[in-house]
């Protein structure tokens, strides 16, 4: 996720590329991001009715496959293609899956448990450094092999640690002995307890908070995603910055989004969620649009501080809301049609970027609509108050 702009900075680029637009390579994103969205409803069930270890096999092996097809691209046909099997198990593997074991085993700190997890996903734009030394080194194509070896070898071993739920080994929500406390039998999926009085999917579906935090999840992504795909672009055509020196400045926005991470778990246990939220969109938006029209070396970095802060900070509360608002007992159902919605923002905002610079010369105009979008999408959270689950019967 974090390494493909700079593929995108490479493909771009006479002789060592392709020569390929920003249009095409950010409808290569795209294309991930619809994959992903595609997927989620069926991963959603697959993951509550499997549990999410068996799911995280699968696409561990089909996302490092994917990075060795991805290392023998030769046109855009094969470039789809590669990115189509790397959107798959991109999205069975990471996550949604981990997401639905998080939700199952927390509660009363459950934005702290999710801002861990999340805090996974900051560190792993550390590994940009290394992408970036890489391809200067090496070649795009030896790292992309490497990364797709690397993923299936340190990742099969980890997820074998990954647990379902509690009740499957005689534990209940927040690490308490079940009544009972007795071992599940190997490969069980135990039903959620009678004491979850969470939605099911159809209740949640019905409510206008489900639209609303999915609309506004994914008018936040318009930022996150434009700046995934072109930033490493916009630094190194626009502001003549080399691929290392690029890199520094994504991990800059690691940095402030680990610790934005751990100050969302934080606080998202202690002070409103919905807040927090609104507060981070404002922010991000604000960022982009100082990107867009700042090129002094000292207002990029304020701009990749505060963009990984509001990023971190929003991601564990605007996860944690969902199980807040829903429930555990369809939370991967839930999740997989939110997925769904969210895609629109992956999707469209490094295309709009893309399709801005390719026919205007730059970023500029892009990234001030993205941001000002992005900046309204927090209005969704002010009318997403707690629903009310309805009455049986009702």
């Amino acid at each position: 996720m974090h390494a493909y702009g700079t593929y995108v900075a490479v493909f771009k680029d006479h002789p060592s590329g392709f020569g390929w637009s920003s249009s095409m390579l950010a409808g290569g994103y795209s294309v991930v991001q619809g994959t992903n969205g595609v997927i989620g409803p069926l991963q959603g069930w697959l993951t509550d009715r499997f549990g999410p270890r068996a799911i995280i096999r699968i696409g561990l092996m089909l996302f490092g496959g994917g990075l060795m097809l991805f290392s023998r691209i030769e046109s855009p046909a094969h470039f789809f293609l590669a990115l189509i099997v790397i959107a798959a198990g991109l999205s069975l593997g990471g996550f949604l899956s981990l997401i639905v074991a998080v939700v199952n085993w927390f509660e009363r700190r459950r934005a702290t448990a999710i801002s861990f997890l999340t805090g996974g996903f900051a560190l792993g734009g550390a590994l940009l450094l290394l992408t970036a030394f890489g391809i200067e080194t090496f070649g795009w194509r030896t790292t992309a092999l490497a990364s797709g070896m690397l993923a299936i070898g340190v990742g099969l071993p980890v997820s074998q640690l990954v647990r379902h739920r509690p009740e499957d080994h005689g534990y209940q929500v927040d690490g308490g002995p079940a009544p009972d406390a007795r071992e599940a039998a190997p490969g069980a999926v135990a039903a959620v307890s009678a004491a979850d009085d969470g939605f099911t999917v159809g209740e949640a579906l019905r409510t206008r908070q489900f639209w609303f935090i999915s609309l506004g999840h994914g008018a936040a992504l318009l930022v996150i995603s434009a700046v995934m795909v072109h930033l490493v672009t916009h630094l190194t055509e626009s502001l003549d910055y080399s691929l290392s020196r690029a890199a520094i400045v994504t991990l800059v926005i690691t940095i402030a989004q680990v610790t934005g991470t751990l100050a969302g778990g934080f606080f998202g246990d202690r002070v409103s969620k919905r807040g927090i939220a609104i507060a981070a969109m404002l922010v991000q938006g604000a960022g982009l649009i100082l990107l867009a029209l700042s090129g002094a070396v000292w207002l990029i970095f304020l701009f990749a501080a505060a963009h990984g802060f509001s990023w971190g900070i929003r991601g564990p509360v605007m996860l944690a809301l969902r199980a807040d608002y829903f429930g555990r007992r369809d939370f991967g159902k839930i999740m997989g049609l939110s997925q769904l919605v969210m895609t629109t923002g992956m999707m469209s905002g490094p295309l709009f970027a893309g399709i801005m610079r390719d026919l205007l010369g730059d970023f500029e105009i892009g990234f001030i609509v993205l941001g000002l979008l992005a900046a309204a999408g927090s209005l969704f959270f002010v009318f997403a108050p707690k629903p009310r689950r309805p009455l049986a019967g009702a």
